[in-house]
């Protein structure tokens, strides 16, 4: 599905949050290959499961044509500087539900577009009769776990050991749920 743009004014960073399009692909390519080389936070190291343009082209495509999908990105000055989806699913005992990831370039940290586009995932969803979202956060990463409880999530559960980091431990990962009435 497609969302209203929205401009975000932040620390002196103005920024815009809008649906994610086809002339996106290249740079949604490229920007989440980088962020996965800046932090351990995601599942994937920088170059595992890579997803060239054509492969984001089709995901836009996808996206948007299923109402129980949302793919949105962050842009700086025409630059995209991250993204967020929420991924539904088409069984019905399953359609009232999305999981919701997101990813920002490290450069932009602390300028709450995190934050802002889980906001606008958390008012589509709740504008599009999903009851719920759902989430997975690495144990280590607090301000995630904090903005995720402040936004209105719960601990579910705990997947234990259930990651691998560069210092050779293992680490539990953190479902996480919101449930709109």
């Amino acid at each position: 599905m497609k969302i209203n743009e929205t401009e975000y004014h932040v620390n002196g960073m103005r920024y815009r949050i809008r649906s994610a399009v086809n002339k996106d692909a290249e740079a949604l390519s490229k920007i989440r290959l980088q962020i996965d080389g800046e932090t351990e936070n995601l599942d994937r190291e920088k170059g595992e499961a890579f997803i060239d343009p054509l492969g984001f082209e089709q995901m836009v495509t996808s996206d948007t044509d299923n109402k129980n999908h949302l793919f949105l990105v962050a842009e700086v000055q025409d630059r995209l500087v991250g993204f967020s989806r929420c991924e539904g699913n088409p069984l019905n005992r399953l359609s009232h539900k999305v999981e919701f990831g997101v990813g920002v370039l490290k450069d932009y940290w602390g300028y709450r577009i995190g934050k802002n586009l889980l906001k606008e995932s958390i008012h589509w969803a709740a504008s599009n009769d999903i009851k719920k979202m759902t989430l997975n956060v690495l144990e280590t990463n607090e301000n995630a776990i904090k903005l995720y409880e402040k936004m209105g999530f719960e601990i579910e559960g705990l997947l234990k050991k259930d990651k691998r980091l560069s210092d050779g431990k293992y680490y539990n990962t953190i479902i996480m749920g919101r449930f709109n009435e």
